[in-house]
């Protein structure tokens, strides 16, 4: 063919092969690069040409030669880049077509281990040599190859299959409030690790079954690459589990997000009838261990704020059901020095909202027994129950140690209302531990705690037995709406803490009410469930 036909030809066809270009390339760059070798490899042929039958499909078949050459050649070497990873073409060459096919391979490369995922980024991305990887890593280089071929299984394995986001990742878990028993770190409690809510939900996705990074992953719909470090690090503070097959479960004990009214009652009322007994047998002998011991400051004066403080704190120590079970394996240990048990309570549906309950019970929601002492001076110490017998607000994160130590230290006139102690003072007149004119507001008790400890009353067995049967009973019930690794938890939980702080403010709320004990005082309210200890009265 002579080189003026060959000239209009390439002219005449010249958008059409860039537009195969086009649908051909990730960039415009490359698309006009690859037209450019289209166009070299057809201008050549049709100059060697004498007679063409179909034009047309001769320069189609000659582009289609050209494009795979291109592909053989030039993007052998390159790789295609996939979010920082860049993935080879395979020996058959074969390319992905669609946006679809590229967001499925984006996917699956996010999908896979964390070191095979860095093998291939090193590998193909920034062309480390086997040899450098295996030293880099300390493995041997066959270790290398061997991930490098996993990958490539992995990736196509991926393709086939079809991944659904879970429950979670429609419709994440929310938490209403966090719990611990035992001892808060330094950063404070499991709120602090689990308030993000993506750290929440990664551990409640292993609550009920266990899984791997990638099954968790797909149970929020994300990708493993923005978990693996918030994963390693609620492993490390004992918050996640890793298993013998690599995949992780959690001690965490999570509240069922559904109650009925009708099993709530049930327990209730039976705990009232325990508390009725208790107010009849119990609380005579708590009064009469109690009766002699005179080394006690009381703000108002009123001797019976003391009696409940100790009949409370009794109910506590000597009350609960037996039920041997260790627990240990429940208690988290966090990298900030916490160690604990860790509960976490959503906003509950009703199942059973036409139920009419015989009688309404009050709220027995309360935060303790809260311990709290001191190693600047060894003598002090403090116990404390915040519910609403009491004014106090805050719980547990606004009981603090120091509280009590600037209490010993106005006592021993350390510190006074001056500039200097400005902060002390401000902060013992903000719990109302001191009044505006300086008298220590809160009781306190000239002794060491062990010592009142000793003069607790045991209650009778025969009044435990009663009760026993029906606790299990209930614990049992409860413990199957929880996975199998925190049954034991739940069991135990509930059967030992049957006769506690529910039955100890219905113990309360009936000596109050029937005369007992006069109603509390705003002063009262203050010191309430509160005793302090020390080597001093004020």
């Amino acid at each position: 063919m002579d080189k003026q036909t060959a000239d209009r030809l390439i002219i005449e066809y010249l958008p059409k092969l860039y537009g195969f270009a086009v649908n051909k390339s990730y960039s415009y760059a490359e698309a006009e690069e690859l037209c450019a070798d289209i166009v070299a490899e057809v201008y050549a042929s049709l100059c060697k040409a004498d007679e063409i039958a179909n034009m047309e499909g001769y320069i189609w078949r000659i582009s289609e030669h050209a494009y795979a050459k291109f592909v053989s050649i030039k993007k052998r070497h390159e790789g295609v880049s996939i979010d920082g990873v860049v993935l080879p073409y395979y020996d058959d060459d074969t390319r992905l077509e669609t946006e679809e096919e590229m967001n499925v391979l984006r996917r699956e490369i996010a999908f896979l281990t964390q070191k095979r995922r860095q093998i291939v980024f090193w590998f193909y991305y920034e062309n480390r040599s086997v040899a450098d990887i295996a030293r880099t890593l300390g493995m041997p280089e066959g270790t290398v190859k061997w991930h490098l071929n996993k990958a490539r299984l992995d990736l196509k394995e991926g393709f086939s299959m079809k991944r659904q986001v879970g429950t979670l990742g429609l419709s994440p878990y929310t938490a209403a409030n966090f719990a611990h028993g035992g001892r808060p770190g330094e950063n404070g409690g499991p709120e602090y690790y689990l308030y993000d809510k993506l750290n929440l939900n990664i551990v409640y996705s292993v609550y009920f079954e266990p899984k791997n990074t990638a099954e968790i992953a797909e149970e929020l719909g994300m990708t493993p690459v923005f978990l693996e470090d918030k994963i390693a690090w609620l492993e490390e503070n004992g918050f996640l589990v890793r298993r013998k097959d690599d995949r992780f479960t959690t001690y965490v004990r999570f509240y069922p997000t559904t109650y009925s009214q009708e099993q709530q009652n049930r327990i209730l009322s039976v705990q009232k009838e325990v508390a009725q007994i208790l107010v009849k047998e119990y609380v005579p002998l708590v009064r009469d261990a109690f009766k002699d011991v005179t080394n006690v400051y009381i703000p108002s004066g009123n001797r019976e704020l003391f009696e409940a403080a100790v009949i409370f704190w009794a109910i506590q120590e000597k009350c609960g059901l037996p039920f041997e079970k260790d627990l240990s394996p429940y208690y988290l240990k966090t990298t900030d020095g916490g160690e604990y048990i860790a509960s976490v309570y959503s906003k509950p549906t009703c199942t059973d909202p036409e139920y009419v309950p015989s009688e309404k019970f009050p709220s027995y929601e309360m935060c303790g027994q809260m311990t709290r002492d001191s190693g600047k001076y060894p003598s002090v110490f403090a116990i404390a129950w915040d519910s609403r017998f009491c004014s106090r607000r805050g719980y547990w994160k606004n009981n603090l140690f120091t509280d009590y130590e600037y209490v010993y230290e106005w006592m021993s006139g350390v510190i006074d209302d001056t500039p200097a102690n400005a902060d002390k003072v401000a902060r013992l007149r903000e719990r109302k531990f001191i009044t505006e004119d300086g008298k220590v507001n809160i009781m306190v008790v000239k002794d060491i705690l062990d010592s009142l400890a000793e003069r607790l009353p045991e209650l009778e067995e025969t009044v435990k037995k009663q009760f026993y049967d029906f606790a299990l009973e209930q614990a049992m019930l409860e413990a199957k709406s929880h996975p199998p690794q925190i049954q034991d938890l739940v069991v135990a939980d509930a059967v030992r803490s049957f006769i506690s702080r529910t039955v100890g403010m219905m113990v309360l709320d009936i000596l109050y009410e029937d005369g007992t004990f006069q109603p509390l005082s705003e002063q009262d309210k203050v010191s309430a469930n509160l005793l302090m200890f020390c080597d001093r009265l004020p």
